[in-house]
C-alpha cells in the first residue's frame, strides 16, 4: 500500500487484521461498525480468506470459537447490543483459552440505544460481560492509526496468551477518516500445537472443552486462568501520559474522549492551570500502578467518559481513594466539547482556590 492511506477507522481495522494474518471473519451488520464487515467481505477473498455473514451475532461468535479452536487467526466485530449477544460465546472462548479478536465499535445505550458514539460498554468489556471468572484483554485506540496498530497487537496478544482480545472503539473513531501508515506493523507468528487440526503425528487428539463436571478439575482450570491474568497485569499494561509531572489536576480519559480531554488540557495550560492527561490504552489490564504514580503531585483527578461513569470506578480504585476523583460525562450518543471539559477544569480549580 502507499505510505499513508486515508481511511475510516472501521476500514483501518479490517486492513490491519489482514496484515496480521486474519483469514477468517464471521459477523453480522450493525451501525456504526458496518464498514468493517463490508471491508472484510471485499478484502478477505482477495487473500484466499473466508468471510461469512452469519445469521446472527450468536452464530458469529460460535463460528469464531470453531475457527480459533482450529488455530486460525479469526475476528468478529459488532456494536454494543450485538456484543451483548456474543457474551455467552466469549465466556466459552475464554474458558477454552482460544485466541481471537473481538471488535466493539460502541454506540449509545442501553437497549438498542442509538447509532451515535458512546463508551458505556466499559463495564461489559472490562468486567467480563459473560459468566464466570474470566477476562478479555481490552485495548482502546484513540486514533485511526491506533485502530490499525492495536488491531495487530490484539492478534499478537491473543495468540501469545491464548486469550480473547477486545478492541474497544466508538462510533466517532469508527467513522472518522485519518491517514494511516500500515508499514512496520509487527506481526508475531505463534506456534499452536494445541489446535484441533487432526491427529497428524500425535499419539492422542487435541480436545478443546469447557465442561468440567468435577469441581476439583474446574477449580484447577480457574486457578490456571487467574495465574495467566496475573501475568498479563504484570507484563501487558499500556498507557500514555502528558504533562503529569507537575499537574495539580490529572485528567483521565480513553478513546475519543481522550482527544477531547487533550484539547481541554491545552486550553487550560494556556491559561496557567497545571493540568495533565493520563490515557489508559489497555483498559484491562488497567494501568493502576502507573496512574497512582502519575497523580503523585496532583490534588485531584477528573475522569472524562461518554457514559454515566464507569471507568471512574477503576480510577478511584487505582489511586486508592487518596485524592478527590471528579467525573464528567455525556450519555446517549452526545459528545462533550473541549470547552465543556475546560469549564469543568476551571470549576475544580476555583473550588479548591487559585491556580
Amino acid at each position: 500500500m502507499a505510505e499513508k492511506v486515508l481511511m475510516k477507522g472501521n476500514e483501518a481495522i479490517g486492513e490491519a487484521a489482514v496484515i496480521a494474518g486474519c483469514r477468517y471473519y464471521f459477523g453480522y451488520p450493525i451501525t456504526p461498525q458496518s464498514e468493517l464487515i463490508e471491508y472484510m467481505a471485499k478484502r478477505l477473498p482477495q487473500v484466499n480468506g473466508v468471510f461469512l455473514q452469519a445469521e446472527s451475532e450468536v452464530a458469529a461468535i460460535n463460528m469464531v470459537y470453531g475457527a480459533a479452536g482450529a488455530g486460525a487467526r479469526v475476528m468478529t466485530s459488532s456494536s454494543s447490543p450485538g456484543v451483548s449477544l456474543k457474551q455467552e460465546g466469549i465466556s466459552y472462548i475464554a474458558a477454552g483459552e482460544l485466541p481471537c479478536v473481538i471488535v466493539n465499535i460502541m454506540r449509545g445505550g442501553p437497549g438498542l440505544g442509538g447509532i451515535q458514539p458512546g463508551q458505556a460498554d466499559y463495564f461489559q468489556a472490562t468486567k467480563g460481560g459473560g459468566h464466570g471468572d474470566y477476562h478479555c484483554i481490552v485495548v482502546a485506540p484513540n486514533s485511526v492509526q491506533e485502530m490499525a496498530e492495536l488491531t495487530v497487537l490484539a492478534f499478537n496478544l491473543a495468540d501469545q496468551y491464548r486469550n480473547p482480545v477486545m478492541l474497544l472503539g466508538d462510533g466517532a473513531l469508527g467513522q472518522m477518516m485519518e491517514p494511516v501508515d500500515f508499514h512496520n506493523l509487527p506481526v508475531i507468528p505463534v506456534e499452536k500445537p494445541w489446535a484441533t487440526t487432526g491427529m497428524g503425528e500425535r499419539d492422542k487428539p487435541n480436545i478443546i472443552d469447557t465442561l468440567r463436571l468435577n469441581p476439583e478439575t474446574l477449580e484447577a482450570v480457574n486457578d490456571a486462568l487467574q495465574k495467566k491474568y496475573a501475568l498479563l497485569q504484570e507484563q501487558e499494561v499500556r498507557w500514555e501520559e502528558t504533562f503529569t509531572e507537575d499537574a495539580e489536576l490529572v485528567l483521565v480519559a480513553y478513546g475519543i474522549s481522550s482527544r477531547v480531554a487533550y484539547s481541554a488540557m491545552e486550553m487550560a495550560r494556556a491559561q496557567g492551570y497545571k493540568v495533565g492527561l493520563f490515557r489508559p490504552i489497555t483498559l484491562w489490564p488497567f494501568p493502576k500502578a502507573a496512574l497512582l504514580k502519575a497523580v503523585d503531585k496532583a490534588a485531584a483527578v477528573l475522569t472524562i467518559e461518554l457514559s454515566a461513569g464507569q471507568m471512574v470506578e477503576d480510577v478511584s480504585l487505582a489511586i486508592r481513594c487518596s485524592r478527590p476523583v471528579h467525573f464528567y460525562g455525556r450519555t446517549g450518543g452526545m459528545m462533550m466539547s473541549p470547552q465543556d471539559v475546560y469549564q469543568q477544569i476551571v470549576e475544580i480549580f476555583e473550588t479548591k482556590g487559585g491556580k
